[in-house]
């Protein structure tokens, strides 16, 4: 192999921006957006003779404002001094404005909503950014019968109007980072200070700042970044449309992540029992909210087992069962030609497809499709004796016992490994489900995020011990004390 064919085979360099600093002119200025149809220039003369040129981009700003806060007052203007801090003390009535000395950063500027004001002495950009964005609705995904029902939305202004109106203390930080060459993606890094471990908050800082991406669209984007390439099953980061929900987290010691354009609000560092927990937890006496999360530590047990536990008793371990349920399983296998991994491998598929065939189909279809899957093509396949009806009722239940888990992240890694288990067991029966297990635990256990264990508090942290009241809850008057895993600098809830 030549040279210049190694050199076409090695991924290119990614080439930096050029970040220069180009003269403040309006012909540069429309040089930077051309073949820009939303960019509109306009010409002002004031009433004492000062000539203005008015720049905005259409889709990005409101007619009224620029109207009112901009044109009006500055073809209204009698000033002959016109200095940049002159111009903005009295010529403009806008509420923000900036001083600006390059092209580059007036043109990130009206990406924003901004309108440029450029004379022969300076330039200005204020904002008048338009309002057409989707209010706040009601919370779809993670419903609370006695919660808040506001959820978030795509204005990352708008989020953390949410926030604050639940946290009303002055130690709320935010923190902007813009994110992606060409997305300019705002990210907003929330904590509560004093409360919060300096160290977590400058890691994640220092994580973002190093962050470097054609652009930031989709939480999926961001949990990658920040894992730095690492390939995890489990979710390491939780995402939330509840701002009650996002709010109790930074109140734990955690930090929080919002993005501009996305309607959820992302909480660091994520752990197991984390994403076992429902919003809807914190609303039921202690011990009913104890029992489900009980209830759903044994259905990830169960959906995740359960396949590959029947493949390897009905394959390589028969004489573990009952004599009556033995002979039952036999007479129903009795006429299938194929063999058990291959039933509930081929019943498993099916179960995917037909979960992933009702998302993306409209809802009125969606459950049509369910029914005709589970329904007639099930009882089809069994009376065509190409499944057996025990293994039906293994994969149904399996999956039953999925969608008990609050979180889809967890439960999309859970499919995961349970078509691995089953495989393993298969191949190897007690011994290949043992072994997975024990692979699946030892992942697990070495996992760790901004210095915090994946599997705590069921694990110690370097130093600490390891603290009780997981699973089950305790009543409000007994949570004294923040997570031991999280070092809060205030580890005291209440008196």
């Amino acid at each position: 192999m030549n040279q210049e064919s190694s050199r076409q085979l090695t991924a290119p360099r990614h080439p930096r921006r050029r970040n220069g600093r180009t003269p403040v002119s309006p012909g540069a200025l429309s040089e930077q957006f051309r073949d820009c149809a939303d960019f509109v220039t306009r010409e002002l003369v004031s009433r004492s003779g000062v000539r203005f040129t008015l720049c905005w981009l259409e889709s990005t700003v409101k007619s009224e404002r620029l109207n009112d806060y901009l044109i009006r007052p500055l073809v209204l203007w009698e000033g002959t001094r016109t200095g940049p801090e002159e111009v903005l003390r009295r010529a403009l009535w806008n509420l923000s404005a900036q001083r600006r000395e390059s092209v580059e950063e007036i043109a990130l500027d009206l990406t924003g909503g901004m309108a440029a004001v450029l004379w022969e002495e300076g330039a200005l950009t204020c904002s008048v950014e338009t309002e057409a964005k989707r209010g706040v609705s009601s919370v779809e995904n993670e419903v609370a019968e006695k919660g808040a029902k506001d959820a978030f939305v795509e204005s990352l202004q708008t989020n953390t109007g949410l926030v604050r109106r639940r946290l009303r203390t002055p130690w709320l930080r935010l923190r902007r980072h813009l994110i992606g060459r060409e997305s300019g993606t705002a990210v907003d890094l929330v904590w509560v200070e004093g409360l919060t471990a300096p160290e977590l908050v400058e890691r994640i800082h220092q994580r973002l700042e190093e962050v470097d991406i054609d652009a930031l669209l989709s939480t999926g984007d961001l949990e990658g970044c920040l894992s730095q390439g690492r390939r995890e099953s489990f979710p390491q980061m939780l995402f939330t449309e509840r701002p009650d929900r996002f709010c109790r987290g930074l109140l734990d010691g955690r930090v929080g992540l919002l993005l501009e354009g996305i309607p959820l609000g992302g909480l660091l560092p994520g752990d197991l029992v984390q994403f076992l927990e429902a919003p809807q937890d914190r609303e039921y006496h202690p011990l009913m909210a104890g029992a489900l999360m009980v209830l759903r530590c044994a259905c990830l047990l169960f959906t995740l087992v359960l396949p590959g536990f029947y493949i390897a008793v009905a394959s390589f371990h028969f004489e573990m069962l009952p004599t009556k349920l033995a002979l039952s399983i036999i007479a129903s296998k009795q006429d299938v030609p194929f063999s058990t991994l291959f039933e509930v491998l081929t019943l498993l598929l099916a179960f995917e497809i037909l979960q992933e065939a009702g998302l993306r189909l409209p809802k009125t279809m969606g459950q049509t499709v369910s029914i005709l899957g589970g329904l007639v093509v099930g009882q089809a396949a069994v009376e065509a004796k190409i499944v057996s009806p025990a293994v039906v009722i293994v994969v149904a239940a399996a999956g039953i016992a999925g969608f008990t888990m609050p979180n889809q992240d967890l439960a999309n890694a859970l499919r995961l490994w349970r078509f691995a288990l089953a495989v393993l067991s298969g191949a190897a029966g007690f011994f290949g489900l043992t072994a997975g297990l024990t692979a699946l635990v030892c992942q697990l256990s070495g996992l760790e995020r901004f210095g915090v264990p994946y599997l705590s508090p069921f694990v110690s942290v370097s130093g600490l011990p390891t603290e009780p009241h997981a699973i089950l809850k305790q009543p409000i008057p007994a949570l004294k004390l923040r997570r031991l895993a999280l070092r809060p600098e205030n580890r005291r809830r209440q008196r």
